[in-house]
């Protein structure tokens, strides 16, 4: 192929890859992301490893093999023989250890308990993922909605600029009114680098989420989640952070049992076959063994006592847990109320009043009774006020997900 048809096709090929690009909605950033966490995998991980670790929990151990020789002679005439005396035999067995009942069930219950925070700790990693998903894609998606709007206002700064060449020259302002307008012009872009740069950084923290897809184009609005504090207080209880934390409690409640259990005695069984020379008989035994646990105080009760103090441990900080849940969630409730009625403020009262007055001096300029910098300084007022709305929206936006994400539906 000629380099000219190369040089040709490649902006063809660019155009291409980006016409097959799909659109990035909200809720397929949040699927994607769960896809592909490395952090959720691991989570997938521990609560299989918890479900394979409960299934020889309450088993019995594994038996033991026996085999030797019983009252070999080493001296005398028949010393070193295996045959001569009745009393040499041969043996083969196997020996059975059972612990208590009360044992064997606790370490069932701690095993149980594994898999419930484990399953839980899995949750709060799914969530946790879907939340820093949900913010990134907030974050990527307001900014462009801000650099959307420094379009516009580059627009109007070019008919501003009209304007005053016009007042320039029907002698109605000072020549010098000419660079005002450039010099403005030169602010904004200015401020659209520093949200370009703000861009850049938020499609970087989505693709961490997400991979390649954090580049695709955004499709659809910001999500709008029902916020109802009487809902989040009802499941606040459901939160998987204190799931995976009652699971620890009930995890030291089960092994405090397996430590009572151990002042119950344990036993074993053991059954052998033992075999003697041709002219004596062959002989069969049984014995069981039992633990005698007659040093408690020494043993067994600092262990259990040692059980105990992790069972008040875990419940203090499973307690501690709840207060801290309840005072957050109170503070994002609060929050967000606060950003409900600025956001109202500046919708109703605040921007319509900032254009009002950008209105009202323009027509000012124009007749000639007031001069441009008091335009200009009424323009930034309402610039600053537009990106004012779009970070009130943002941030109550990010406020509702992280309620959503902890106390709402993704919770059940």
């Amino acid at each position: 192929m000629p380099i000219r048809r190369i040089l040709l096709a490649l902006p063809l090929a660019g155009l291409s890859l980006i016409a097959h690009a799909e659109p990035l909605s909200f809720n397929a950033a949040l699927d994607l992301a769960e896809r592909q966490s490395p952090n959720l995998a691991a989570s997938n991980a521990q609560l299989d490893a918890s479900r394979s670790a409960a299934i020889p929990a309450g088993a019995l151990p594994d038996p033991k093999l026996i085999t030797g020789v019983d009252n070999y002679p080493v001296s005398g005439m028949d010393g070193g023989h295996l045959k001569r005396d009745f009393m040499t035999m041969q043996k083969i067995g196997l020996m059975q250890e059972v612990p208590n009942a009360d044992k064997r069930r606790a370490r069932e219950d701690v095993a149980a308990a594994d898999i419930e925070a484990s399953a839980a700790r899995r949750e709060v990693s799914r969530l946790q993922v879907r939340r820093d998903t949900a913010i990134a894609w907030l974050n990527r998606y307001y900014l462009e909605r801000k650099l959307d709007l420094f379009t516009q206002l580059e627009r109007e700064n070019r008919t501003l600029d009209d304007a005053v060449r016009a007042q320039i020259a029907g002698g109605r302002s000072p020549v010098a009114d000419a660079v005002i307008p450039k010099q403005e012009a030169a602010r904004l872009a200015d401020r659209q680098d520093d949200l370009s740069r703000d861009l850049a950084k938020a499609r970087a923290a989505l693709r961490r989420q997400i991979g390649s897809a954090g580049d695709d184009v955004l499709i659809g609005d910001a999500p709008a989640w029902p916020i109802d504090a009487n809902h989040f207080h009802q499941h606040l209880q459901r939160h998987p952070e204190l799931q995976a934390s009652a699971a620890d409690v009930q995890r030291a409640a089960a092994e405090v049992r397996e430590a009572d259990a151990g002042k119950k005695s344990d036993w074993g069984v053991e059954v052998a076959y033992q075999k003697r020379a041709p002219e004596f008989g062959d002989m069969v035994s049984v014995q069981f063994t039992f633990d005698l646990p007659v040093f408690t105080a020494r043993r067994q009760e600092p262990q259990a006592a040692a059980k105990r103090a992790e069972l008040d441990r875990a419940e203090a900080e499973r307690d501690d847990m709840l207060r801290e849940h309840v005072n957050q969630l109170d503070n994002d409730l609060a929050d967000y109320a606060a950003l409900e009625r600025q956001l109202d403020r500046a919708e109703n009262t605040s921007l319509p009043l900032a254009s009002q007055k950008v209105d009202l001096l323009t027509a000012g300029y124009k007749a000639g009774r007031v001069d441009l910098s008091s335009v200009i300084a009424a323009r930034r007022e309402l610039i600053d006020e537009h990106l004012r709305l779009i970070d009130l929206q943002r941030q109550r936006a990010i406020t509702a997900a992280q309620l959503h994400f902890a106390y709402g539906d993704e919770t059940q």
